[in-house]
């Protein structure tokens, strides 16, 4: 991948925080039953910004929303290429899919793989009502057609440029990144 180079901070914690809750506010007008919806974290970024979104409904519409954890390693379509053996880590999911309105959680969307394996792995485990899509950051250069229902920042960026989402639980610091190669 080469060397890379730190450009700038898009989002501050303060932002990242601010940008969670106004998601979450999203989901709450967006979703008319919130007691038959489910957030699924894609690991491993996806799963405390689920859990966040998750705190932030009980706080605002006092309800508790269930938060799974998604392992879409066997469901990629790069499965090769990101290593010669797979090094699976099971999915957490101790609620029923089927009849569900899901939505999926992830920290960046780029080409839409990672959703696309994403929805594939939950269809596997039953058939929901439907499934929406929850990301931190919208790059762009989408190469299926996906996009997000809750969307926190679009950030235009080249191929040659990264999206850094840092989590305090993983990272030890919130906030989002702009990385060059």
């Amino acid at each position: 991948m080469g060397k890379m180079k730190f450009k700038a901070e898009i989002l501050t914690d303060i932002a990242v925080d601010k940008t969670m809750k106004r998601l979450s506010h999203e989901i709450i007008e967006s979703c008319d039953d919130l007691s038959n919806t489910v957030l699924i974290g894609i690991k491993s970024r996806g799963i405390p910004l689920a859990q966040t979104l998750s705190d932030n409904i009980n706080k605002f519409a006092n309800i508790t929303i269930p938060v799974g954890k998604l392992d879409i390693t066997l469901y990629r379509d790069d499965l090769t290429a990101v290593a010669d053996s797979a090094v699976v880590n099971s999915s957490e999911i101790n609620f029923p899919i089927t009849g569900k309105d899901v939505i999926l959680v992830d920290d960046v969307i780029y080409t839409g793989r990672t959703i696309r394996a994403a929805i594939e792995a939950i269809f596997a485990l039953g058939r929901p009502n439907r499934i929406m899509l929850a990301v931190l950051v919208d790059r762009g250069h989408r190469e299926l057609p996906i996009r997000g229902d809750f969307v926190g920042k679009n950030v235009p960026t080249a191929h040659h440029e990264l999206i850094a989402v840092n989590v305090d639980s993983i990272d030890g610091k919130t906030n989002v990144e702009l990385w060059e190669k």
